[in-house]
């Protein structure tokens, strides 16, 4: 029996079998369309969330309620956004990066929020700031879980 071999002729490898060579680092493929997508849509996030600190300042020393409530609101949206696109309709590839990553991820913020918390301590509030660390983590989590909830309760009373 003849043994099975590739294109160039070679025997095929065993799957099983790492054919790297040590102390050469494998070079990834980078998905430049989706890279790009996602760039495009944190662009977009991000813009949304600089407009909401315009529209709604924070006061010096102040509880930062823009940051907070950008935080809470996109993690609702990402929670509504996952239930639909995981349960409702097939989204095109490039969906889920664009929104979910991008501009959800381009609009909610970690580094404002450790950036917030930094301010109120060096300004001798950290009860405050305190506060707020574990005020954001509670209703981020909470409002993903509602919007999740409520989503699927929805889409559940418009297919019946």
């Amino acid at each position: 029996m003849e043994e099975p071999t590739d294109r160039s002729g070679r025997p095929d490898a065993d799957p099983d079998v790492d054919l790297s060579v040590p102390g050469r680092p494998a070079r990834p493929r980078v998905p430049w369309l989706v890279v790009a997508v996602v760039a495009l849509g944190a662009m977009c996030g991000a813009a949304a969330r600089y407009g909401a600190s315009l529209i709604w300042p924070t006061a010096t020393g102040g509880f930062p309620w823009t940051t907070f409530a950008v935080n809470v609101s996109g993690c609702a949206l990402i929670g509504v956004f996952m239930v639909v696109i995981t349960e409702v309709w097939t989204a095109h590839r490039l969906i889920r990066p664009f929104v979910g990553t991008g501009v959800l991820g381009g609009f909610t913020t970690f580094s404002t929020y450790a950036v917030d918390i930094e301010r109120l301590v060096d300004a001798g509030r950290a009860r405050t700031g305190m506060a707020y660390l574990g005020l954001t983590l509670l209703a981020a989590l909470a409002a993903v879980w509602a919007a999740v909830w409520v989503t699927r309760r929805v889409v559940a009373w418009r297919q019946a």
